[in-house]
C-alpha cells in the first residue's frame, strides 16, 4: 500500500499532511467480513498508537481493481478476515508513535501545491506509470509508446507521464470511441479502438511496419499478444496486469526474431524488494504533480457509504481515470 500525507513522514503508499494532535474515540471503516460479499460500514473503536505507528486522518482513498480482487480472495495477498481493503490514501497526520522519528517507509509528504484529492490518485496509478516507463522500459524522448486500457487510471497516467514528462509519442488503445476521445484529450497523439478490429493492424496503419518502441499492457490475453506483435526492433513490453481476465503465453520466437524484451511489473512488490526504487517513483510522481507537469484524471468520487457502488462502477468498466472514496 502507498500513502501520501501532510506531516512528517509510513508501507502501503499513503500521502499525508501535518495536522494537530488528538483523535476521536471511534472511526468509520469499510470492512470485508466475508469474501465475495458487500463491504459493511462500521464504527470501529480506535486504540492507542503503538511506538512504531502513525495515526492519520484519511481524506480520500483510491479504488483499484486489486482491492476488488482482495475482497474476492483472488489476489496474491490474502489478509485475514475481517479487514479493511485499500492500497492508497491521502490525509493528515494526527499522532506519531514514540519510536517514530520519520515515516519514510509508508508515508510521503504532500507538497502544499498538491491538493489532497489529486494526491490520493497518485500512488498506484502514477507509481506504476513512472516505474513502467522510466525504470522498466527505459523510455527515451521521441519513442513511440503503445498503452492498452488507456482510459483507465493506469492508462491515463501512462499517457500523462509519457507525453508530458518523457516527451514520447503515445498511441492509446481502448475499447470504445468515447474512451479514445478521452485519451486524446489527455495527450495521446493517436488512438485505436480495439473492439473494432485487430490492434496490430491498426497500429501498423499508424506507424508502419517499423512498430512501436514500448508497449504498456494492463489487459492481457489477445490484446497483450497483439501489442507484443506491434513492437519494433529491440522494443520493450511491460506486463502490468490482466484486466481482461486471460493470461497469455509469450511466444518466445517473437522475442528472438526482433530482439524484443517482455518484462513484468508488480509495483507493490518493490516496497519489500527494492524500497529505494519504490520510494523514488512516489517522490517523482509528487514532484511532477507539484511542477504541473502531470494532472491526474479523477473520473468519479464516492462517499464511504457508497463504497460498494464504487466497486461496482469499476467492475462494470464504467470508470475512467481514478475512482476515489471521500471520507469528508
Amino acid at each position: 500500500m502507498a500513502a501520501v500525507a501532510r506531516g512528517p513522514w509510513l508501507p502501503r503508499a499513503w500521502l499525508c499532511r501535518r495536522a494537530g494532535p488528538g483523535c476521536g474515540r471511534h472511526y468509520r471503516a469499510a470492512l470485508c467480513a466475508e469474501l465475495k460479499q458487500p463491504l459493511a460500514i462500521e464504527e470501529v473503536a480506535s486504540r492507542p498508537v503503538r511506538p512504531h505507528e502513525v495515526r492519520v486522518d484519511v481524506h480520500f482513498c483510491g479504488v483499484n481493481f486489486a482491492d476488488i480482487l482482495v475482497c474476492r480472495g483472488q489476489y496474491q495477498e490474502k489478509p485475514q478476515l475481517p479487514f479493511t481493503p485499500g492500497m492508497e490514501f491521502s490525509g493528515t497526520v494526527l499522532e506519531i508513535g514514540t519510536d517514530v522519528s520519520t515515516v519514510k517507509e509508508a508515508l510521503w509528504q504532500i507538497p502544499e501545491r498538491v491538493p489532497l484529492r489529486e494526491a490520493a490518485a497518485l500512488p498506484v496509478s502514477y507509481g506504476t506509470a513512472v516505474l513502467a516507463l522510466e525504470h522498466r522500459a527505459r523510455t527515451r524522448p521521441g519513442e513511440t509508446v503503445l498503452v492498452t486500457a488507456a482510459a483507465g487510471a493506469t492508462g491515463l497516467a501512462v499517457i500523462d507521464v509519457a507525453t508530458n514528462v518523457l516527451q514520447a509519442q503515445v498511441i492509446a488503445a481502448t475499447g470504445s470511441d468515447e474512451k479514445c476521445k478521452l485519451a486524446m484529450q489527455k495527450g495521446a497523439q493517436s488512438t485505436v479502438n480495439y473492439s473494432q478490429g485487430s490492434l496490430k493492424e491498426a497500429v501498423r496503419k499508424l506507424v508502419g511496419s517499423a512498430g512501436v518502441n514500448v508497449a504498456i499492457d494492463t489487459v492481457g490475453g489477445d490484446v497483450f499478444l497483439e501489442a507484443l506483435r506491434s513492437l519494433a526492433w529491440e522494443g520493450r513490453i511491460v506486463v502490468v496486469g490482466f484486466a481482461g481476465g486471460n493470461i497469455a503465453s509469450v511466444p518466445a520466437n517473437l522475442l528472438l526474431l526482433k530482439n524484443i524484451s517482455a518484462m513484468g511489473l508488480y509495483w507493490g512488490r518493490y516496497k519489500e524488494q527494492s524500497f529505494p526504487v519504490f520510494s523514488r517513483t512516489l517522490s517523482s510522481a509528487l514532484q511532477y504533480c507539484q511542477q504541473g507537469r502531470i494532472q491526474p484524471h479523477i473520473g468519479a468520487v464516492f462517499k464511504l457509504e457508497e463504497v460498494n457502488d464504487a466497486f461496482l462502477h469499476v467492475i462494470q468498466r464504467k470508470s475512467t481515470g481514478k475512482v476515489l472514496i471521500s471520507l469528508k
